[in-house]
């Protein structure tokens, strides 16, 4: 009989590791063109609304600026806190990357605010930086099998 023995080792990749830390804020009062504005700008999904102490109060992403369309609303006259995601799906920075992708799939959002202790955002994961990680590790482990 033989055996064969797989050796398992943990990765530990944490948000923190994949996170942008570049983020991008709004207020509450901001119109919902400034929103749209910045996400244009920075060829981002997603702004964070703040408050202003910092701390994370809510989410605007491209679907909420869709909305606003299909309503024919002014975005200029319109809040963005008319139209942000109160509270906010969140990790922690050392959250491991599981529990990331857990939370995208079965909360259904493609971006996910990471918070520190205070509630202060230090940074943000999309589905693409999930993506682009996963794609940068299937290369290598497909480098080293071509190199055997």
């Amino acid at each position: 009989m033989v055996v064969f023995i797989r050796k398992r080792r943990k990765i530990p990749v944490r948000a923190s590791d994949i996170m942008i830390t570049e983020v991008v804020t709004v207020k509450p009062d901001d119109p919902v063109t400034r929103a749209a504005k910045l996400m244009v700008e920075n060829l981002i999904g997603s702004v964070l609304v703040v408050d202003d102490e910092g701390r994370l109060r809510g989410i605007v992403t491209e679907r909420d600026i869709v909305y606003v369309v299909s309503e024919a609303w002014d975005p200029t006259k319109h809040r963005v806190w008319e139209i942000m995601t109160e509270n906010p799906i969140v990790v922690r920075p050392d959250d491991d990357l599981l529990t990331v992708v857990r939370k995208m799939s079965e909360t259904n959002v493609r971006h996910l605010p990471v918070v520190d202790e205070k509630g202060a955002p230090v940074g943000i994961i999309s589905f693409r930086d999930v993506l682009d990680f996963l794609m940068s590790v299937l290369g290598l482990a497909l480098g080293m099998a071509l190199e055997r």
